[in-house]
């Protein structure tokens, strides 16, 4: 069996809509559905059970989850851990300890104990302003500043596993500009394409903020834009070739301006380009990033090939048939 935490979620539903295409669905799906609407992700899926995330970790404090697993005659193949609390303006700090870190190193060490793969979430948020760099070498774990507490949160499984030396069997994915389907869920946290999607259908133009540096021009600030598709193809790489371990970036490897990513939203729709520039809130100036782009040569090395799609090609699908038609993956 295969554990998906945060199943119903962003990425894990997308995880486990790939992996029903690939014919399986010996799923544990953990999440805490809430009041929002993210079950809608998980309608059309199929997988061979679903549990709170909460009952699933006093299973895993008091080492009943193999047991209670093993009543299905399921042993578990591995636990891949998207689970956590993703808001980067989440300023409860002890809420996102025991979430983000506490949980993660709970499950770690029972996946260890199992023998079981272990891959987790781990973000590029931990970059912090892009100034020390994006590689994902481990050596440089403790040199990096994330400017926010969801950041930080994320930072320290990574400094914990490094510490106790897990890094060499365990995986942690830094997922970079995640887009797609399944993400109408988050709000505010929704990705810029979800967004201008509806500005624009709304009012007929999108929003960009303008630039506060003499050396970029207004949109021309760039981002690593990974679409879902891509992001999973990479995640799964790594429950299939299980001598590859360490930290890796999940991203395209690919800078893309603002203004690239919205005249693709337009192309996709199949209206003109419309952009209005407009002043940035000064309350994130100062923590704004110009740029970012994964160095993905650490996951090429461990031998993913798979090309990456690109920004309009990615667009164009995402729009076409997931948002204009209002459907969710496996829809």
């Amino acid at each position: 069996m295969i554990i998906i935490t945060g199943g119903a979620g962003f990425i894990g539903s997308a995880i486990v809509w790939r992996l029903n295409q690939l014919g399986r669905d010996n799923i544990l799906i953990v999440d805490s559905l809430g009041t929002d609407e993210k079950w809608k992700n998980l309608v059309s899926l199929r997988y061979h059970d679903y549990m709170e995330k909460d009952e699933f970790l006093s299973l895993v404090v008091n080492q009943r989850l193999a047991a209670r697993l093993r009543s299905d005659n399921e042993p578990i193949e591995a636990i891949i851990h998207m689970g956590a609390c993703s808001a980067t303006t989440e300023r409860d700090a002890s809420y996102l300890i025991r979430n983000n870190f506490e949980y993660t190193r709970q499950l770690a060490v029972a996946a260890i104990g199992e023998g079981s793969r272990f891959i987790y979430a781990s973000s590029a948020a931990t970059y912090g302003d892009g100034s020390k760099g994006f590689s994902d070498n481990e050596s440089t774990i403790d040199s990096l500043r994330p400017l926010n507490m969801y950041g930080y949160s994320k930072q320290l499984f990574d400094q914990w596993a490094l510490r106790r030396g897990l890094l060499d069997r365990i995986v942690g994915l830094k997922y970079f500009n995640v887009y797609g389907p399944n993400e109408n869920h988050k709000g505010d946290m929704r990705s810029v394409v979800m967004k201008a999607f509806e500005q624009i259908g709304e009012t007929g133009k999108i929003k960009l903020f303008k630039s506060y540096k003499d050396e970029y021009k207004d949109g021309e600030q760039v981002r690593d834009f990974v679409y879902v598709k891509d992001a999973v193809e990479m995640t799964l790489f790594f429950l299939e070739n299980r001598s590859a371990a360490g930290l890796f970036n999940i991203g395209s490897g690919t800078p893309n301006t603002w203004n690239r990513l919205a005249a693709a939203i337009f192309a996709a729709m199949g209206k003109a380009k419309n952009i209005e520039y407009v002043e940035m809130p000064e309350t994130i100036r100062d923590k704004y990033q110009y740029y970012t782009c994964a160095d993905v040569s650490k996951l090429r090395k461990a031998g993913y090939t798979r090309p990456m799609m690109s920004i309009e090609d990615a667009v164009s699908d995402y729009v076409k048939n997931y948002l204009a038609p209002g459907k969710r993956l496996g829809e």
